[in-house]
């Protein structure tokens, strides 16, 4: 185990989040919100400080990283991350309350987007800003930023990625980890600004653009006005909902898109089945919700916003859909396991998951009809291995277990009903957002007691991290020298 290693670099995370804290700083420099911009600097003076001393006092001789210690780093990370990121919120008496404040900022970084803020529109520019750009920051990956920004000490920084990205097969689409961090960062900040652009064509101010590109982009959900977009035009909303689909599709396309190689695009099976799904689901809500608006147009917008939403994880909305049929809210529940593709900033339990998992069964099924036959599971035309298999229906296991003793605990809440709880349970697990009944898209967590949104926080860090970095991190065994 390279102790040294794992804290040296959560030292340069901590740094980089310093760095990072003088944009939402300048922003409440620019409307003159000196409690702001007090509570930034502060918050980089501890951060830099911090830091600096774990760099310093945990200078590493071995600079390798193996899977252990990338598990570890990611998870501390986050953690720490989560804890500076913080501060500024409580400093600045805006969310006063730690738990509160912990938990609104790992909602932001894990891209959740469950808020427990009743009057989000009391809150100032730099502090709003600060909650989504905390999305922006989580969606990708902190650490993959780091890795695409800085030298890379060790050629395992693999161990990494796979740690922080999400799916069940994680790979370089380059040969070298630092170039694939690199290209991943830029595809992915060049579809935030585009979609910046589009929000300004549609009569959005600059900042209101650019908080919604960074909240769309890491798929986080984060708004500014207590009705989320609702208050926004249909041009705006479509915008939105056609970024929310993207921002759910596995950046590697994107890439072979660049590379010209439009073959690889057209077959790739994950993709089909993903807007497959999209199409069906707002065919069903679009019939389910026509006769609350009588309108064919209106109907299909709030339909494909909702669904692109919660496939995507986003967390935005259009409508109050708590409010919706019951066929419309069944289908949106279902969404929220799902989530987006592999390699995305969608959360969930991914597209391609649920593709080896039906395929398998499928396997079962043919197994049982004729014994002797041997069959093997495919996926994008590959051959998958047992480890591979058996990976994806252990995390499935792992996946229900989070969510049942998420359940569980939130059952101890006396003011909250079944309905509630399970949906918060669900939409915190799967890094979705909104749920339904007293958590839904119009309501908030607030009203959780300090056990139950410690709770919530780190149900949404397993999901985020997708379970094993978490468990590993606390596991004891992790930190023996064998």
């Amino acid at each position: 185990m390279n102790r040294r290693m794992i804290f040296y670099m959560v030292g340069n995370i901590i740094l980089l989040e310093a760095a990072l804290l003088i944009l939402p700083a300048l922003v409440a420099l620019c409307y003159q919100e000196m409690n702001g911009v007090f509570s930034f600097s502060l918050t980089i003076i501890i951060a830099a400080l911090t830091g600096g001393a774990m760099k310093l006092i945990f200078k590493p001789s071995n600079r390798v990283i193996y899977a252990r210690e990338g598990f570890i780093i990611v998870t501390f990370a986050w953690i720490f991350l989560s804890l500076l990121g913080c501060l500024p919120f409580i400093i600045s008496r805006e969310i006063p309350d730690f738990f509160d404040a912990f938990f609104e900022t790992v909602s932001g970084f894990t891209t959740t987007g469950a808020s427990i803020l009743r009057d989000v529109e009391s809150m100032s520019y730099g502090m709003l800003f600060w909650r989504s750009f905390t999305h922006w920051l989580g969606g990708m990956g902190v650490l993959v930023l780091i890795m695409a920004i800085l030298p890379t000490d060790s050629g395992r920084s693999i161990h990494i990625l796979r740690a922080e990205m999400a799916g069940p097969v994680v790979g370089k689409i380059v040969p070298k980890i630092k170039e694939t961090a690199k290209i991943l960062y830029v595809i992915y900040l060049g579809m935030t600004v585009l979609e910046f652009i589009f929000l300004l064509f549609g009569g959005m101010s600059a900042y209101d653009a650019a908080v919604h590109a960074l909240g769309t982009a890491g798929t986080g959900g984060f708004g500014i006005h207590g009705d989320s977009i609702a208050g926004y035009n249909a041009y705006i909303q479509w915008v939105i909902t056609i970024f929310m689909v993207l921002f759910g599709v596995n950046f590697n396309l994107f890439y072979f898109l660049l590379l010209r190689k439009f073959k690889t695009v057209f077959n790739n099976r994950e993709l089909w089945f993903y807007f497959g799904v999209l199409l069906v689901s707002a065919g069903i809500v679009t019939y389910s919700i026509y006769p609350i608006y009588n309108n064919f147009s209106d109907s299909v917008r709030h339909s494909c916003f909702q669904v692109a939403s919660i496939v995507s994880t986003a967390g935005f909305s259009t409508a109050d859909f708590n409010l919706w049929p019951d066929l419309a809210k069944g289908v949106l529940f279902i969404l929220m396991f799902l989530g987006g593709c592999a390699g995305s900033t969608a959360g969930g339990l991914k597209i391609s998951r649920v593709i080896i998992m039906l395929k398998a069964i499928l396997k079962d099924i043919r197994h049982l009809l004729h014994p002797r036959s041997v069959t093997a599971v495919k996926f994008e035309g590959k051959s998958l291995d047992m480890a591979t298999m058996h990976g994806v229906t252990t995390y499935f296991a792992l996946y229900i277990v989070l969510i049942a003793i998420t359940f569980l605990l939130l059952s101890f809440e006396p003011a909250f009903d079944v309905q509630s709880n399970l949906t918060a349970s669900v939409t915190c697990c799967n890094n979705v957002g909104p749920g339904f009944g007293l958590v839904g898209p119009m309501e908030g967590f607030g009203g959780y007691s300090w056990f139950s949104k410690l709770v919530l926080t780190f149900a949404m860090l397993f999901g985020r991290l997708e379970i094993y970095p978490v468990l590993l991190a606390f596991y004891p065994r992790t930190w023996t020298k064998k």
